[in-house]
């Protein structure tokens, strides 16, 4: 049975890179929740007159959040049972909150946590000067708001954690501060794997 791994953190700690360096090495599928949802998102907020580049604000969070997630973890389920794993890439907020998500999310497909392996990646980084100087070098019209509005989404940076009911030894931490990745992918890909 393939495993279903999510790569959770705040915008910039990079969720995206780790999931897709360790793909890199191993067969696994990569879903990123901005990806997957863009397109909708972009149509969204045109309809409703706003910007199409705004991932942060309440607006965008009311009309497109929980949609990213709908079509982001359908894609996930749809391929349990192929002979890849699956790595879900998203901050996750709320859900992650939620004791009961995953086992709902696998209730959809008529599946358990004792038939699937879920196993979690937390991506963080050492403070929010280093978000900021990520998400910059990113050059993402999508990142605008976050720096209108700095403060207020700082807050979002914090550390996280997951309610759902998973062995200990399936959900790992990750600070990906250092510039050189290499050692965080190493990282990820023997938590995920094990040692050669």
């Amino acid at each position: 049975m393939n495993q279903l791994v999510f790569f959770l953190g705040p915008a910039g700690a990079g969720k995206t890179t780790l999931a897709k360096a360790v793909a890199s090495r191993r067969k696994a599928a990569v879903l990123d929740m901005d990806i997957l949802l863009r397109p909708a998102a972009d149509v969204i907020m045109n309809m409703h007159g706003l910007d199409p580049d705004d991932r942060d604000s309440a607006e965008y969070k009311k009309l497109c959040r929980d949609l990213g997630y709908r079509i982001t973890m359908d894609a996930a389920l749809d391929n349990m049972g192929l002979e890849c794993d699956v790595f879900v890439v998203g901050p996750f907020t709320k859900e992650a909150e939620d004791p009961g998500w995953i086992s709902s999310e696998l209730a959809r497909i008529g599946r358990t946590l004792e038939e699937i392996e879920v196993k979690v990646v937390l991506v963080s980084l050492g403070n929010a000067e280093l978000y900021r100087a990520r998400i910059e070098g990113r050059h993402s019209p999508l990142d605008d708001w976050k720096f209108q509005n700095w403060e207020m989404f700082r807050t979002s940076l914090g550390s996280r954690t997951v309610s759902w009911p998973l062995p200990a030894e399936n959900i790992i931490q990750i600070d990906n501060s250092n510039p050189d990745v290499q050692g965080a992918v190493d990282a990820v890909e023997t938590f995920i794997f094990g040692s050669a």
